[in-house]
């Protein structure tokens, strides 16, 4: 069962990253401000198969644990998690040789939803019943 989770983990990853990735190049030519030094591919790529792996591991405890309810706790704590994650981006202090910092939560706060969005729109490839 685990390996079914951790596919879908991999694959909610790359997904939120590739969507990441698009948001980053479309937020740079509306702004023409360049974040690359504190958001690029690495980081992008990095964090979202971090998140996603995470909650791989909470997912399958939680499904294990509870059974019935572990998916629908996951997704509220997912969720809940993902709005206070924009803390994160709101909260961080750049350096000051980087333009336009007051254009960054633009950037990041939407990034921070892009794991969770990619996992709840693949999880019906991954149900129990597929």
């Amino acid at each position: 069962m685990y390996k079914r989770i951790f596919i879908h983990a991999l694959f909610a990853a790359v997904l939120a990253a590739i969507a990441a990735l698009i948001y980053d190049r479309i937020y740079f030519f509306a702004t023409q401000v360049d974040f690359s030094s504190i958001v690029n591919v690495y980081t992008i790529f990095g964090s979202s198969i971090l998140v996603c792996m995470i909650c791989s591991f909470i997912f399958y405890g939680l499904l294990n644990w509870l059974k019935d309810k572990g998916e629908t706790l996951f997704n509220f704590i997912f969720s809940i998690v993902s709005f206070t994650g924009i803390l994160l981006p709101l909260g961080m202090s750049l350096p000051l040789e980087v333009k336009s910092p007051e254009l960054f939560p633009g950037l990041a706060v939407p990034m921070v939803f892009f794991p969770a969005l990619a996992w709840f729109t693949i999880r019906p490839l991954f149900s129990h019943s597929a």
